[in-house]
């Protein structure tokens, strides 16, 4: 609820429900993802948050505002997680299928790999990231990370250091790295409403080819999302 440039964007209405019930609900939808858990803050602020997502019956783990990589590390043990998917709450359109196509590379792949993400060299617009990395590699990072960059930012510590982590990029057939459907400025509110409306996403999740299909189409819209200068990693925001 705390974002700077946009506050409480996660709660705003998207077609008839919440961001962040529409990134529950698409995370959930996810082929080989077993449970989805929302890591949010102890601050009282974020108890709207922990109330919308208990009330899309998503699991709730409430930890560090500043120390996200602590907040992950705790939410993912008490689960006693083995794999862990992920994704930020301002990212409305996120796509099922895309995110349980990289759990399952990571799963057929695990030991060959520690981290797997669509974001080390972008192929996939901003607002469809996916990280996926296994529990040893997160409570390794949790030990060790000691920028303030690596603990709030979450996985720098393992793509930055491929020398302790193999890590892999997973690449889309096309490069649509142009695009961006990520939520964080009342720029990006005003195309990300007029993307989901077009699209009917209150009633329905279109694939991703459509929503590609939408942007190439409409280049007025898809510029109105701006391009945000973060790390090139998927960031909490």
């Amino acid at each position: 609820m705390g974002s700077s440039r946009l506050p409480g964007k996660v709660l705003l209405d998207l077609c008839g429900k919440s961001v962040l019930l529409h990134v529950i609900g698409r995370a959930r939808a996810a082929p080989n993802v077993d449970a989805v858990v929302l890591a949010t803050t102890v601050q009282p602020g974020d108890d709207a948050v922990v109330a919308e997502a208990e009330r899309a019956g998503a699991r709730v783990y409430r930890g560090s505002e500043s120390d996200v990589l602590a907040r992950y590390h705790e939410a993912a043990a008490r689960e006693r997680a083995d794999v862990v998917v992920r994704l930020t709450a301002d990212c409305p359109f996120l796509d099922p299928g895309l995110v349980g196509a990289l759990a399952k590379k990571f799963v057929e792949r695990q030991g060959a790999i520690d981290y797997l993400s669509n974001t080390l060299v972008r192929t996939y617009p901003r607002g469809l990231d996916a990280e996926v990395f296994s529990m040893a590699a997160l409570e390794r990072a949790a030990r060790e990370a000691v920028l303030p960059e690596e603990r709030e930012h979450v996985t720098p510590y393992l793509y930055r250091h491929p020398g302790l982590f193999r890590v892999e990029n997973h690449a889309a057939a096309q490069d649509d790295s142009g695009f961006s459907v990520t939520l964080d400025t009342p720029a990006d509110w005003a195309a990300i409403r007029r993307v989901g409306e077009a699209l009917d996403v209150g009633s329905r999740v279109p694939p991703m080819a459509e929503l590609l299909q939408f942007l190439r189409s409409h280049p007025e819209i898809a510029a109105a999302n701006t391009r945000n200068s973060q790390d090139e990693s998927a960031v909490p925001r």
